[in-house]
């Protein structure tokens, strides 16, 4: 059955993180939505509309660099221009995860960066930058997202509606996810009992070689 489905692995891996998207509580429904480069010319994304307990394998689409989709029967997701924009801009990321976890897109909505006031903001680099506001599912959102990542940053705030990380691979862009969200939660409860203290850019820039090998 593997053997019969092209990039089988890949696309297992985004029914996968779907459904931690789910268990998290990085999403709710069917929100949200995850890709992995497959090489220079082709991502794998997942479905539209699809509950996350019912996407297999074979229904992710795999779709060419100039939006072709060349498997699966299933329409990508509606933000498929962000992720494409992402991969075409920064050749350096294999993996990008959207998400509407509730505290990092509280600070969205305020239009507000997340700073350091803990080090695994690190993951990110020296804050969660906020994009400019543009319409979901438009070329436009994707290049706001991309201009607010520039070449320095795993993750910037899509103002008014959610998060986009972006790393080495699906797996580390959702570890981005997962601390951007923890940071947020951090940062928010500092907040409301006082004034949290926020590391220095330096601080931030030794620490990130350093958790490159976090959790393993």
């Amino acid at each position: 059955m593997t053997q019969n489905i092209p990039h089988y692995e890949t696309r297992n891996a985004i029914c996968e993180y779907g459904r931690s998207l789910l268990e998290d509580d990085l999403t709710t429904g069917t929100g949200g939505n995850l890709s992995a480069r497959l090489d220079e010319d082709h991502i794998a994304i997942s479905p539209s509309g699809v509950p996350y307990e019912e996407i297999a394998p074979p229904d992710v689409p795999v779709v060419r660099t100039d939006g072709t989709v060349v498997e699966g029967e299933i329409d990508p997701s509606t933000e498929l221009p962000m992720h494409l924009e992402v991969y075409e801009q920064r050749p350096d990321v294999g993996g990008v995860v959207h998400t509407h976890s509730p505290y990092a897109t509280t600070f969205a909505s305020l239009g507000e960066a997340i700073p350091a006031s803990h080090y695994l903001l690190a993951f990110t680099g020296t804050e969660v930058p906020v994009a400019e506001y543009e319409t979901h599912a438009t070329q436009d959102l994707g290049d706001a997202a991309v201009e607010a990542l520039g070449d320095s940053y795993n993750a910037t705030l899509l103002r008014n509606h959610g998060v986009l990380t972006a790393d080495d691979s699906l797996e580390d862009a959702y570890t981005v996810a997962l601390m951007v969200e923890y940071c947020a939660r951090i940062h928010h409860q500092a907040r409301a009992i006082g004034d949290p203290e926020i590391l220095p850019d330096e601080e931030i820039d030794r620490l990130r070689g350093k958790l490159d090998s976090y959790g393993q």
